[in-house]
């Protein structure tokens, strides 16, 4: 495969990796190894690292994660194993602020659409390798082949609907995975703080207010990830919907943010 270009950070340093991925990990002893090793095979011979957050699990993530961080063996794609506080939230901003990447994939621990946002992400790279600022794995896009129940589409419906009222977001699905820039992304974190599932969402939202307009790519939900439960219940869609007003609330005044995008480096 072909990996992205390399950016520069705002000293005009290389980057020392060309992508790193962030993996949350919470009670996921039935799939992280798989999904660790999944990522290092599809990645072998690129300066990548895989960065796991485990951020309070009751299984036997910690330990996992621990060994798998033990046995590992030094080349191009590296690994780390990092902490956090329980949350999705909390797990990706830890492995954000880590990560060394020119570009950073914000992802799931059990890759539910598997390799198609890189993919995507590809397709739209330019004969140097440059992206968009912000590329979207997204089960809004119309090509997305993504099957779900009844109540879990409503309920996404219904959330997508009040997310474009109280935030006037254009972005379809800002909770698919997320490929950003790594130095947007490491400048944009410092100023977020939502804890959990809708970290993403106040990441792509200030993407958005500095003036970005994030490209989604079609996805296909895996059959794994199909067929487990969802973790999300009903009452973490109300936490979400009220979150959305404080989300606005706390970002009202921050005006649009500067960000000289990687289209407008030289």
């Amino acid at each position: 495969m072909r990996l992205f270009g390399c950016s520069h950070d705002q000293k005009g340093a290389r980057a020392p990796k060309a992508l790193s991925v962030v993996v949350p990990a919470y009670n996921s002893a039935a799939v992280i190894e798989q999904t660790v090793h999944r990522l290092a095979e599809r990645l072998a011979g690129h300066d990548v690292e895989i960065i796991v957050v485990e951020n309070g699990s009751t299984d036997d993530t910690a330990d996992i994660c621990g060994r798998l961080a033990a046995e590992w063996t030094p080349g191009p794609v590296s690994l780390t194993v990092l902490r956090s506080e329980k949350g999705m939230g909390n797990a990706l901003r830890t492995g954000a602020v880590a990560s060394r990447g020119a570009h950073v994939l914000l992802t799931a621990d059990d890759l539910p659409f598997g390799f198609d946002d890189l993919d995507g992400a590809e397709t739209l790279a330019g004969h140097d390798g440059r992206l968009p600022e912000v590329v979207i794995g997204s089960k809004a896009h119309p090509d997305s082949q993504v099957q779900r129940g009844a109540l879990r589409g409503t309920l996404t419906w219904g959330f997508a609907a009040l997310r474009r009222v109280v935030l006037g977001m254009r972005t379809g699905d800002p909770q698919g995975t997320v490929l950003m820039d790594g130095d947007l992304m490491r400048r944009l974190v410092p100023d977020l703080v939502e804890p959990g599932f809708l970290f993403t969402t106040e990441l792509v939202y200030l993407a958005e207010r500095a003036g970005i307009v994030p490209v989604e790519v079609p996805v296909r939900l895996s059959a794994d990830h199909d067929s487990h439960d969802t973790r999300i219940s009903r009452g973490d869609v109300l936490a979400m919907g009220v979150g959305l007003f404080r989300l606005r609330a706390r970002h009202r005044d921050g005006g649009r943010l500067a960000w000289s995008g990687s289209t407008s480096r030289g």
